[in-house]
């Protein structure tokens, strides 16, 4: 453990240390193992730290065996003494998601008995997996508020290694995966867990804490959130968007919610009346397309009409004229649709017919007695309807 400095002091930016080895991996990924390191592995929920190593990247830190490897984006060149520094933004921030995961997980559990099952920290959220099936957002709203109480009191987080007995002082939220090196989190009166990362002095440090969604995971409630800088980040994101809407919707922030119900309203009255002019269309082309046949079977051929539409067309023209047989075919992009209606009044078997036609685009197709539909590779409207006619005569 003296090896490892971010137990030491979780506030280490730079330290030296000696080069021990240096290798690959199994997959080829260059590695280096030092004599002590400030640089954290990944683990226990919270990521790795990066930074430089004598000036070469360090992408990634894990923990194998005991050893902490640091892959490097190059190699070291024969160093022996190692100078290190690690990317403390990076740091920093698993420090206040991690302490803020641990006084929001405690809070759940204060106030309404929901341990925490599991903990993500992610690149810009993070989230715990709580044992309930269901969550309220009074719930929601009471843990968030004791949570920021919490951070706002400044109270303190020590750190502590015991052993097995002095344990048993203790009153931990969840049972410890370890029997020896235990490191305890502790924030008196308040969080006692066993953990292995890093964490900053003090609650206030946090910043802030703020429930970003909830949702059901099979049975479990998963919480998404952030804490600190985040927080901030999470708010300047809104706040560009509020003010890209406000000035979309020329209306203030406060009279956002009443502007975006009014579009919405006005956007249904204007599908009601698209949806009435297409219908009047319809019934227009219904006319020109019985005039234009010149005996019992009436055909036409569109681009890019959708199957919807043209069954709603074969049936305005079924009820115009019902001594018909009807064949509306429609090149779309790279296949062929159509279909078949007849009146009440023809003795013509359409699935029949249905069978011959989907065989000439290879195709696929179904309905009814009156009316079917189907679809298939790309020909020419023009010549599927000469075909089928030729079928039906």
């Amino acid at each position: 453990m003296e090896s490892k400095l971010y137990y030491q002091d979780a506030y280490i930016k730079k330290f030296a240390a000696e080069l021990i080895t240096q290798k690959e991996d199994e997959s080829g990924r260059l590695y280096a193992i030092l004599s002590q390191t400030a640089f954290y592995p990944t683990g226990g929920g919270q990521r790795f730290d990066t930074g430089f190593l004598n000036g070469v990247e360090v992408v990634d830190v894990d923990e194998v065996e005991g050893e902490i490897r640091h892959y490097l984006k190059e190699g070291l060149m024969e160093a022996i003494h190692v100078e290190g520094e690690i990317d403390w933004e990076r740091r920093f921030d698993h420090m206040q998601q991690h302490a803020g995961q641990h006084i929001l997980s405690a809070s759940f559990e204060d106030l309404f008995g929901y341990k925490t099952v599991s903990f993500h920290l992610g690149q810009e959220t993070l989230t715990i997996d709580l044992e309930t099936e269901n969550l309220s957002a009074d719930e929601v709203a009471k843990a968030e508020e004791l949570a920021n109480q919490v951070i706002i009191e400044n109270r303190p987080i020590v750190t502590k290694w015991v052993d097995e007995e002095e344990l048993k002082q203790y009153r931990l939220r969840k049972e410890l995966a370890v029997s020896n090196n235990i490191r305890l989190v502790i924030i008196p009166d308040f969080d006692y867990n066993g953990c292995g990362g890093t964490h900053p002095n003090s609650t206030a440090e946090v910043g802030a804490l703020k429930i970003l969604g909830w949702e059901r995971q099979k049975k479990m409630v998963r919480v998404e959130f952030v804490c600190g800088k985040r927080v901030l980040n999470k708010l300047g994101q809104k706040h560009e968007v509020i003010e890209e809407l406000t000035a979309l919707l020329n209306s203030p922030e406060q009279h956002m919610r009443s502007s975006v119900t009014r579009l919405l309203s006005q956007k249904k009255e204007l599908e009601k009346t698209v949806e009435v002019m297409k219908e009047q269309l319809l019934r227009f082309e219904v006319n020109d397309i019985i005039g234009s046949g010149k005996n019992n079977i009436v055909s036409s051929v569109f681009k890019n009409r959708s199957i919807q539409e043209l069954q709603k067309l074969a049936r305005l023209l079924v009820s115009a004229a019902e001594d018909k047989i009807y064949l509306l075919a429609s090149e779309n992009e790279e296949k062929l649709q159509f279909v078949f209606a007849k009146g009440k009044n023809t003795e013509v078997d359409l699935k029949g017919f249905l069978q011959r036609a989907i065989s000439i685009i290879d195709g696929k197709g179904g309905g009814t007695e009156f009316l079917v539909q189907g679809g298939g590779k790309w020909i020419s409207g023009e010549e599927f309807i000469h075909k089928v006619s030729k079928i039906i005569q």
